[in-house]
């Protein structure tokens, strides 16, 4: 059995790295939108709602890696994603695995996850909320 200590730190470490990979995985969508990469023959216009999905994406992605404003940064990409589902998914059947709907619902659970957790000790938000408590305590 595992001390709580290292049971702790192990949930620390996790939290981090499932941040970080979902924040850069993401990153690539928006990459995909607003630049043109990765197989996208051009890019989207900034003011459609491809192009927004494309801000969401890669700068809401970017602030996931960092852990910056990570739960209310979350919150809205789990919206963008459920939204993403249910416009562009679901009307091609009720399952994901029918509707290749697979990876918003993953997106939006882990975001929904983050939210709820927060961005973790090794993010900015954790080496603010560091900073605040050291300062409170002074």
């Amino acid at each position: 059995m595992l001390s709580q200590a290292l049971t702790a730190r192990l949930n620390e470490i996790t939290l981090n790295a499932l941040r970080i990979v979902f924040g850069l995985m993401f990153m690539q969508h928006g990459a995909q939108k607003l630049f043109a990469m990765f197989g996208r023959e051009e890019a989207a216009e900034l003011f459609t709602q491809i192009g927004l999905a494309g801000v969401l994406e890669f700068y809401g992605g970017l602030l996931i890696v960092l852990g910056l404003l990570t739960r209310p940064v979350a919150f809205v990409l789990a919206g963008e994603m459920a939204w993403a589902y249910f416009q562009a998914h679901f009307p091609r059947g009720w399952f994901p695995i029918e509707n290749r709907g697979e990876l918003p619902v993953l997106y939006c659970f882990a975001f929904l996850y983050l939210a709820a957790r927060g961005g973790g000790s090794f993010s900015l938000d954790g080496l603010l909320a560091r900073r605040r408590s050291k300062a409170s305590a002074n």
